[in-house]
This record gives C-alpha cells, structure tokens and sequence, in this order.
C-alpha cells in the first residue's frame, strides 16, 4: 500500500520519474525483509549464548548447577584462577581454563566434522563487574586481547558470558574485573565471596527447545529387527525396526553420527544405533574470594609490628637484667 501510494503520488507531469521511485521503493522493501530475516532467524553462532539467557532469569539453578549442563550433557574439567583477596575499586583478572584435546574434531549441524568451541560463564559476587577498557591496565590488555564479553542482563553485570570462541586459541579466557568500593555502593560489604564459573567445549547434545542435536547417540526406540537402512538425500539415514509384533518403526539419523548397526540386526529397546559423536562437554568449579578492606589490612600490619616490637623489647629488657645480675655478682 505504501508503495502504491508512493507510485500514485507523482503526477503525469512527472512520469519519467515512476521507474526511479519503483526501483527505488522495491529495494528498500526487499532490505527492510533481508533484516527482519536476519532478526526473527539469527544464525546459530548467533544465538549462543542467546538461548541460556532467553530462557533462564539466572544461568545457576537452585541446586547449585549452571544451566549449560541442561545442553552440554558431557562432563568435562574447568578451572579457574582469582586472587584470594582484592582491594576495593581495583582491577584484577579472573582467568577461566577450558582445557580439551586440540585433535578432537566434532560434528557440525551439517554432519561435517570441525574443530570445537568454547565458551564460559563467570558468576562474581554482587558489585563486580567488566572493568572499563580505560581502567585496564596495559599488561592485563594483552592477556585479555580482542576477546568480547557481556553481561548476562542488564540487571545482571556480575554474571559474564563470553563465546562461542575458538578453542585452539582459547584454552584460557582472561576476564578483567572491577572490584566494587563499599563506600560508594551501601549494598556491598568486606567479607568472603563464593565465585561460580562455567565452561564448555564443543556443541550441545540437546537444544533448549528439548530436541536432541545431531552431536547425540541416537539409540533404537524399539526392540526388532532392522530391515531396512535407507540413505536420505538431505544426510542422515532412515533406519526401520520391525517388531515381533505389531508395525514396523522407523527412526531417523541425522548427518553426522555414524551407524553401528546393518540390516538383519536384532537390536532391543536402547541399543545404540550409530556411535556416540560428542567430543566436548561442559564443566563447572567454584571458587572464592575477600573483598578486603586496606584500613584492616593497615590494622593487622601496625598489630603485627606492636607484636614484634613488644618481643623485641622484652629480650632487650631481659639482656639488661642479665648484665645487672653479672655486675652485682649473682647467678640467675
């Protein structure tokens, strides 16, 4: 309708100007359907870590467990590095390890094989957050390099996502933090903090929505015989099951995972039917951390120094009653 009013809107007088303005009108519709395609389908490189924070208020669960493992089924090691104590109002860094085997190649969504992915969220205390690239110092600039983070919300700038990342470069991930200063936030208070990080590697075995990926074992849904193993033009296979009794079944194999069982197997209820593809997984640790105030640590070194000076003063004190006994002539 905009358009035909926009044809409608120049006069025969001004005819020769009809094609421009319908050229013209014709590409701004066709980029105006490219973006809202580009916005209602974001890829799926995209979307990460788009789902956990579109579906989960907070990525750590009341029983403590961080909502990637719902996806990333397999269990992999994750450590992190935080210093035991920070000041207020500094920066520091936080450094989150991924560790997997470099060699490993996993499958992609259109059954090719690649090399992994990381990713890691890092839970701080409330109060911390990304420091500001001006706050940064320069040698933790290098260790940090291109790296893009972000916050889990915008309410949330203590929880820190970052991926998906390559992980031939990313075995390690330094996160900068700005530590919070109580006496400008009433809210936050010296003490002990727990710290909550998680990392995975590689592609999920399950999407949000509850359907597995092409990265799962795909197991037989009934007990039968396979009679018959049929290649689908889009990848994958269509694998039917006849029952003692009743009708047959048939279940699809994506792209990717590679079949264990032939035609004329017996298979039960479970039994695998390709082989397990996954090379990745997700791992989680948690940690902690002080928030320390400087006039307590000025306190502790002025009683540590009384300490040492009151000992010090009372040997002195002893070798001069020593050397008055010595004078006078009597023996301790």
């Amino acid at each position: 309708m905009k358009m035909r009013a926009l044809l409608n809107w120049c006069s025969p007088a001004a005819g020769w100007l009809r094609p421009y303005v319908k050229s013209a009108a014709i590409a701004i519709a066709t980029a105006m359907i490219a973006l809202s395609g580009s916005l209602v389908l974001p890829q799926p490189a995209e979307a990460y870590p788009f789902w956990a924070q579109e579906n989960y208020e907070s990525p750590r669960e009341a029983t403590g467990r961080i909502v990637c493992a719902n996806c990333h089924l397999g269990a992999k090691p994750t450590r992190v590095e935080v210093p035991q104590a920070v000041l207020p109002d500094t920066v520091f860094k936080a450094v989150v390890e991924i560790p997997y085997d470099l060699d490993a190649q996993q499958v992609l969504g259109d059954g090719s094989k690649g090399g992994l992915n990381v990713g890691a969220v890092l839970m701080l205390p409330e109060g911390f957050k990304l420091a500001p690239p001006d706050r940064i110092p320069e040698d933790i600039k290098e260790e940090v390099g291109s790296t893009y983070f972000m916050p889990y919300a915008e309410d949330k700038e203590n929880i820190i996502i970052v991926g998906p990342l390559p992980g031939e470069q990313y075995q390690e991930i330094v996160f900068p933090i700005l530590s919070p200063d109580p006496s400008q936030d009433k809210n936050v208070k010296f003490g002990k903090y727990a710290v909550h990080v998680g990392g995975n590697r590689g592609r999920g075995q399950v999407y949000p929505t509850g359907q597995n990926t092409n990265n799962i074992m795909v197991t037989a849904p009934a007990a039968g015989t396979i009679t018959a193993i049929e290649a689908v033009d889009a990848g994958g296979y269509s694998v039917t099951i006849q029952p003692e009794s009743g009708d047959a079944v048939v279940k699809s194999v994506p792209a990717g995972p590679e079949l264990v069982v032939s035609e004329g197997d017996t298979v039960a209820a479970g039994t695998p039917l390709t082989n397990d593809p996954n090379v990745g997984g997700f791992g989680q640790v948690d940690a902690e951390i002080v928030l320390q105030s400087s006039g307590r640590i000025k306190g502790l070194i002025a009683f540590v120094a009384a300490i040492m000076l009151t000992q010090i003063m009372l040997v002195l004190k002893k070798k001069q009653v020593e050397r008055v006994q010595a004078a006078e002539g009597l023996s301790l």
